[in-house]
């Protein structure tokens, strides 16, 4: 099974399970890595537009919160799963504004209809779509959003290349996602390994911000960086205790990331 496939059947288990499940495991599984899922998680209670039906407790940031949203703004939400960053953009962008969430797991798609049927929202749509080939014109959106989606992505400069092009000219996205910085010990690179691959594919930090850069963007800066602490019991079961006292006091591990930069405004009405 190659790691679309992979992705895609374990996120239409999740799809069916509620947010109390996919939080008793980094994958929603019981049998993925024994990391418990709110390492990444962040609490979206409070924010204005949030729908708890539509949080499935897996995301690894708060990329509304940066990302500089305005009324009557097109938002494009990459990776929406059952909608719930989509509602919270929804509710920043208004009545004027028009949100279009991305997945490619029809069991979200599903779901996230479902949820913004119940809302009665008008101005939310979910596409079923692939990130390294967003079903969507050029120049159409104003931001771009996506909540710890990008390091499931196989090609990541072709996502990002995606991104580009259907911003328009001067637009920007915000992306919450997991990264790697430093170089891990020897003994828990099994595990991180497997934490990986709970995510699939997370990389350097620099190398995240390169593709980024290599892919066109400008003004590229980390909005927020937060430590995932893998706890103890977890890290000792591949390191002597002396190795994890270093490892603890070392600056390698793995983080959460919101990331933001804009598409260039070349002045013209074309692709640029």
């Amino acid at each position: 099974m190659n790691l679309k496939d992979l992705v895609k059947e374990k996120y239409s288990e999740i799809a069916k399970q509620s947010k109390q499940q996919n939080e008793s495991s980094c994958c929603g599984s019981t049998d993925c890595c024994g990391v418990d899922y709110t390492i990444f998680s962040e609490s979206y209670e409070g924010m204005d537009g949030y729908n708890p039906d539509a949080d499935l407790g897996l995301g690894c940031g708060l990329p509304t919160e940066f990302a500089l949203i305005q009324p009557g703004d097109t938002v494009v939400d990459l990776g929406s799963g059952a909608g719930n960053d989509c509602f919270v953009a929804r509710a920043i962008a208004g009545e004027t504004g028009k949100v279009i969430g991305i997945d490619f797991t029809e069991a979200m798609i599903e779901k996230a209809r479902e949820n913004a049927e119940k809302l009665g929202f008008n101005n939310v749509e979910f596409r079923y779509g692939d990130i390294e080939r967003i079903p969507m014109t050029a120049n159409k959106a104003d931001v771009v959003i996506s909540n710890c989606v990008l390091n499931l992505v196989p090609d990541k400069l072709k996502a990002f290349n995606e991104i580009y092009r259907i911003l328009r000219p001067g637009g920007h996205f915000s992306v919450s996602d997991v990264v790697i910085e430093g170089e891990l010990p020897d003994g828990i690179k099994e595990a991180a390994e497997m934490y990986a691959r709970c995510v699939s594919g997370a990389i350097q930090l620099q190398e995240y911000l390169n593709i980024i850069d290599f892919a066109g963007f400008a003004n590229i800066k980390v909005q927020k960086k937060k430590d995932i602490h893998i706890p103890d019991d977890i890290l000792l079961k591949y390191l002597t205790p002396g190795d994890l006292d270093k490892f603890r006091r070392s600056e390698t591990g793995i983080f959460s990331v919101t990331v933001y930069a804009e598409k260039p405004n070349c002045g013209c009405s074309c692709c640029c």
